[in-house]
């Protein structure tokens, strides 16, 4: 990945990326499923093994999965993602030298390549290497809790971002419903994609699931 920012060990990043010329990344279920996993497998100093992921998806209930363990040796810390369907958000903290890219690297190549085996196709999935942006002020970071779990608002109301959202209890509601983020992982869903969080290397901002509300909804403002 050829990028002007070099990551350091004990920083923060948002890393996001898209489709190539925009196209869709995820076409249904199994491929936001398959990608979630990536993020929880890929993270991982030991290679990833494309078997152990197939079986985990086999095992999938709703959007549970069955078993993951917290124990690992990770070469990231995750603290939030969103998926939608031509594009995602993870912020992100380097744990070891090099962490980032690794898992970057291993996250497109294991996802890219199921996506092409899957559809009969070939090249590019994803559009050049990732976008990342430095996070290295409070504020900035804390204002990334909101700008990633409220993307999928734009799914509820189009505009929301211009005209501000109409119905807050509506839009909790979805977010509530909307199993392709880690926004479920805050408000108290016991369910196995919490696993990929490592909430405790990040700042403690909010104290509980209301105030993670409050706070992630005040933040609207500061949003593009």
């Amino acid at each position: 990945m050829q990028r002007n920012l070099n990551f350091a060990p004990g920083e923060s990043y948002h890393v996001y990326n898209r489709g190539n010329e925009k196209q869709k990344i995820f076409r249904d279920k199994t491929d936001y499923r398959r990608f979630i996993l990536l993020l929880y497998y890929a993270n991982s100093v030991e290679p990833v093994h494309l078997q152990s992921v197939k079986k985990d998806i086999k095992k999938l209930q709703g959007n549970f999965i069955k078993k993951m363990d917290e124990k690992r040796e990770t070469l990231v810390d995750i603290g939030a993602w969103c998926l939608m369907s031509n594009h995602f958000h993870i912020l992100i903290k380097e744990k070891v030298e090099g962490g980032i890219s690794k898992f970057l690297l291993k996250l497109a190549t294991g996802y890219s390549m199921y996506f092409n085996k899957r559809y009969d196709r070939v090249g590019s999935l994803l559009q050049g290497a990732f976008k990342a942006e430095h996070l290295d002020k409070d504020n900035y970071l804390k204002y990334l809790f909101s700008y990633i779990h409220l993307n999928p608002i734009k799914l509820l109301q189009s505009d929301w971002k211009e005209k501000g959202i109409k119905d807050d209890k509506k839009a909790v509601d979805f977010l509530n419903h909307f199993e392709y983020s880690s926004y479920i992982d805050y408000v108290g869903d016991n369910r196995g994609y919490r696993f990929i969080l490592n909430k405790e290397a990040f700042p403690e901002y909010f104290e509980d699931v209301k105030n993670f509300n409050e706070e992630i909804f005040d933040w609207i403002t500061f949003l593009d």
